[in-house]
């Protein structure tokens, strides 16, 4: 499909984003990863299908290991371009624990995308998705104030816990919920900028229906804006295989936000990325990644070097490993700065 008028769709595009945050609220932010490049579904699902072939992305993240595991996330996505209806499909399975099994979240998302081409070789990606979110509590690893005692703690001399009066949700320990997300992405060889919308629907999401007054709107919006460049340091037969990939991610949900900004410079079959996060109030970490490539395969490690109050905590690891079933040619067909995600 051919567009011709894309400046009003840019000037949307602006107008979009500036009213938009003016209507978020929050009570907790959903998982993120460090290496945000290597999971582009769950990031925007405008992302869906952005190789020739069909693609599987793996990902692990061991947050503040130090401290007990507290948080561990796993995702596992697929998705394909089928250019002669000009989509792409993803799926993507994400598990999310924390506290060792105290708290436990599974995402499974479908995704598509439509690709729009205007004048002057500017492309816009439109996605859309759909999520079932469920989250299981494990009421028995709580520690109540009842149980603790003054001498002892939370746990007898015989070794045994205190009991408790406190009881469960009538509901149950697990809630699931739909979720509707929403992402664009505008691009062309030498940049791109989008954003994605979670909850979009403001699925109620809640263990106890005394809460109910306080998050009647559900979940709070989620804005992830990002936005990057391509700068080739090296050209053969039009294909770069050195070059620097500057970008950013912000991440904005109520009251809470979150900015990554920092570049991967990959020189042939290696890479090394250097980045900065800031959070709300507070810088929080610098994250230092390597990777490497052969054919088809991607392999890349980042760790997180806490800057906050939280320094004992371990940091941060995280793996991610993409297998592109189409290897590139010699002579790159993407007209586009993606290969970041790739």
């Amino acid at each position: 499909m051919i567009v011709d008028d894309s400046r009003q769709l840019a000037s949307l595009f602006c107008i979009l984003i500036l009213l938009l945050f003016g209507r978020l609220q929050i009570y907790a932010q959903d998982p993120v990863f460090s290496q945000f490049y290597t999971a582009p579904l769950h990031l925007n699902p405008a992302l869906t299908g952005i190789t020739e072939g069909s693609k599987i992305a793996l990902n692990y993240r061991n947050q503040w290991p130090s401290i007990n595991q507290a948080y561990v996330t796993y995702a596992a996505s697929y998705d394909q371009f089928f250019p002669y209806i000009n989509s792409g499909f993803g799926l993507t399975i994400l598990a999310d624990d924390a506290g060792r099994g105290l708290y436990k979240t599974t995402v499974v998302q479908g995704s598509y995308s439509y690709n729009v081409k205007f004048r002057n070789n500017l492309q816009m990606r439109l996605g859309l998705a759909a999520a079932w979110i469920s989250s299981r509590i494990d009421w028995a690893k709580l520690v109540f104030s009842d149980q603790l005692d003054p001498e002892f703690g939370a746990t007898s001399p015989g070794g045994l816990p205190y009991p408790t009066e406190e009881i469960g949700p009538e509901g149950g320990n697990s809630v699931s919920v739909l979720d509707a997300i929403a992402g664009l992405v505008m691009f062309n060889e030498h940049f791109y900028a989008g954003f994605a919308l979670k909850h979009l629907n403001f699925p109620q999401f809640s263990f106890l229906q005394v809460n109910d007054q306080l998050s009647a709107s559900g979940l709070p919006l989620s804005l992830s804006l990002h936005a990057g460049t391509e700068i080739d340091l090296v050209k053969l037969r039009g294909k770069s295989d050195v070059f620097m990939s500057p970008g950013l991610q912000y991440i904005r949900q109520g009251r809470l936000s979150q900015l990554n900004i920092g570049t991967i410079f990959r020189y042939y079959l290696v890479g090394a990325g250097l980045w900065y996060r800031h959070s709300s109030t507070n810088p929080d970490s610098v994250i230092f990644s390597v990777e490497g490539r052969k054919d088809k395969y991607r392999l890349s490690y980042s760790y997180d070097v806490t800057l906050s109050k939280l320094r004992n905590s371990g940091g941060a690891h995280e793996i991610s490993f993409i297998i592109n079933f189409v290897s590139e040619p010699k002579e790159s067909r993407y007209n586009d700065c993606f290969n970041l995600f790739r």
